[in-house]
């Protein structure tokens, strides 16, 4: 969505892409900007190439209740963290989940 907000153009345009994008519809965004050629957009449609396999349908993790956020993964990278520095512990492969 960062890149997006660099393309310019009609908010309506950026609104339909961006929903495209959250639903993981790649191919339907870049259709969205079939008839404006300019450098932007062909910046943004090849960096949309790049990355389609990253782009998930987020839309669809949201329905079922799966968190999209990363919230609490950096919470457990954190967790973890504290954990490995403590004096003196030692591990045991076993005992780590």
């Amino acid at each position: 969505m960062e890149n997006l907000g660099n393309v310019g153009g009609s908010q309506q345009r950026l609104d339909a892409v961006e929903a495209c994008l959250w639903q993981g519809d790649v191919d339907g965004a870049v259709r969205l900007f079939d008839d404006w050629p300019h450098e932007r957009v062909d910046q943004f449609i090849g960096y949309l190439a790049k990355h389609r396999h990253r782009i998930v349908n987020y839309r669809y993790y949201q329905a079922e209740g799966i968190s999209i956020g990363s919230g609490a993964v950096e919470s457990t990278i954190k967790q973890i963290g504290r954990w490995v520095e403590i004096s003196g512990a030692q591990w045991r492969a076993s005992n780590v989940p």
